[in-house]
Formats: C-alpha cells, sequence, structure tokens
C-alpha cells in the first residue's frame, strides 16, 4: 500500500444472485497527501490485478472510488462462496 494510506475496517454485507451467494466488503481508506484520482487509480489496478488466496471462497469483482469528500477512497471487494 502506498505510504500514508490508512485502511479502515471493513463492513460486509450480503450479497447473492440466482446462482452464487457471497459479501460485499467495503472498507474506507484515507490518505496524507497526493492526487487523489492517481492514488485511486494505482490502488483500483493493484487490487484487480492480485491473487487471491481465500479458501472457500473467490474475488468476483474489486472497485476503488473516491469518497464525495475527495480525502477518501472507497474500496468495495465482492466474494463469493465456493
Amino acid at each position: 500500500m502506498p505510504h500514508g494510506l490508512s485502511l479502515g475496517p471493513s463492513a460486509p454485507r450480503a450479497w447473492a444472485s440466482a446462482n452464487f451467494v457471497g459479501a460485499r466488503h467495503l472498507f474506507r481508506c484515507t490518505f496524507a497527501a497526493g492526487e487523489a484520482e492517481a492514488l485511486r487509480a494505482a490502488l483500483d489496478a493493484r487490487l484487480g490485478g492480485a491473487e487471491w488466496r481465500l479458501p472457500g471462497h473467490f474475488v468476483a469483482d474489486t472497485a476503488v472510488r473516491l469518497a464525495a469528500d475527495d480525502r477518501a477512497l472507497q474500496i468495495e471487494i465482492l466474494t463469493i462462496e465456493d
């Protein structure tokens, strides 16, 4: 994680589709300084390319968005049960 970022606790929410069951994990990530959009893009690329090892689950989707105040990032990770 780039210097100056602070990752908050996960706030999981149950998720289901017609064929799958899982959870959406939401994290707020604050940063001390830097270009917000560049940080968002870098973290989004890194999470999207990660090799996840989660026994009994797989990561189906990741997203990183700028928070409304532009001083934090909202990270969302969708995990699905195997």
